[in-house]
């Protein structure tokens, strides 16, 4: 796999200059109008990404924090497939081509690329960007209505990424399928927020009822363990801000927390994580605690401490949203699984 930081570092110079020109107030309140959207909910007829000025708001502002989500995600499926890698992609609402470019930064070598989006100021706008990616340089960036009326070219990967809370609820079953009908393995991914995670859950069950198995973060491919309205699923990925992050929100630090709930299926078996840490591990004295997603479709909390030896060690390293215990680097034999 390629190391994910030199592309996120092409990605942030290929964005750097975008906003030349543009007045910041008007940077500024197009960055606003598009968290409002994020947050909330806009209907199937009018695209977010409406022209030049929010195409550059949101690729500046919003890209880099798209790119580590997805990657994320698509880091969980290739451990999950370590001898898999897509022949093909299809980004499905992929606006300026963020989750193109995570694909890029997971599986090593160029492949077939199709970017579906119904803004075309988005999709010539991730033309321009995509210049600065060798492996992008023959992407096709096409326009599509992302709903109903979508069809799909068969392909080895569809992503749908921070697409499917711009859809009614018919267009995202529709989506869904489409994607299932055309792909070996599909990544959804949506913000880390309620409304998002019951999104993916309900693009998780579709992706189930067809057949598929699920690679990431669930360790088991059987109903989701959390009682719905009680808590929602989600991870965390750190992205540097730019200056226009500072800019809107304001803020001394020079990073910010990206929450995101996702799912990644397959048509052709994996091996999930044994078990998921789906909260931030709590170091205590002498102990780490672990809020685990477990196969037995349980969550639970499991308390590691130094009579564990090494996994103890694993244990204080461990990071939200890692699989527990540690996938092992490839050793010529199986080693005894360890009770904790």
């Amino acid at each position: 796999m390629n190391d994910p930081v030199p592309a996120s570092e092409t990605l942030r110079a290929a964005l750097a200059g975008l906003l030349d020109g543009l007045p910041p107030r008007q940077a500024a309140g197009a960055v606003e109008r598009l968290i409002a959207n994020y947050r909330g909910s806009t209907p199937t007829h009018a695209p977010v990404l409406r022209d030049r000025a929010d195409v550059a708001a949101y690729a500046a502002y919003r890209m880099p924090a798209t790119f580590e989500a997805v990657r994320s995600a698509l880091t969980a499926l290739a451990a999950a497939a370590p001898g898999w890698a897509p022949g093909s992609h299809v980004d499905v609402g992929g606006g300026t081509g963020a989750a193109t470019w995570a694909v890029g930064a997971t599986w090593e070598g160029t492949r077939p690329v199709t970017v579906l989006d119904w803004a075309e100021p988005a999709l010539a706008l991730g033309r321009e960007i995509a210049a600065a990616h060798p492996d992008l340089a023959d992407a096709r960036w096409q326009h599509a209505r992302i709903g109903t009326a979508l069809t799909l070219d068969a392909t080895d990967l569809v992503t749908v990424s921070y697409v499917l809370g711009e859809l009614s609820e018919a267009d995202r079953t529709a989506v869904v399928d489409a994607a299932a009908a055309a792909a070996q393995a599909v990544v959804v991914v949506e913000p880390g927020t309620p409304d998002g995670y019951a999104r993916v859950i309900e693009a998780r069950d579709r992706l189930i009822g067809a057949g598929f198995h699920v690679a990431a973060p669930c360790p088991h491919s059987a109903a989701c363990p959390i009682v719905p309205g009680t808590d929602w699923c989600h991870f965390s990925a750190r992205v540097s801000r730019s200056s226009l992050h500072r800019q809107v929100k304001g803020g001394s630090l020079a990073y910010e927390d990206e929450k995101f709930s996702y799912v990644a299926a397959t048509r052709f078996p994996v091996a999930p994580a044994p078990a998921r840490v789906i909260r931030r591990p709590q170091i205590r004295k002498g102990q780490v605690l672990l809020d685990l997603c477990e196969p037995d479709e349980q969550l639970r909390r499991r308390t590691v401490t130094k009579r564990h030896g090494d996994l103890y060690k694993a244990a204080r390293d461990a990071d939200w949203g890692d699989a527990w215990p540690p996938r092992p680097p490839a050793p010529p034999e199986a080693d005894t699984p360890q009770a904790y």
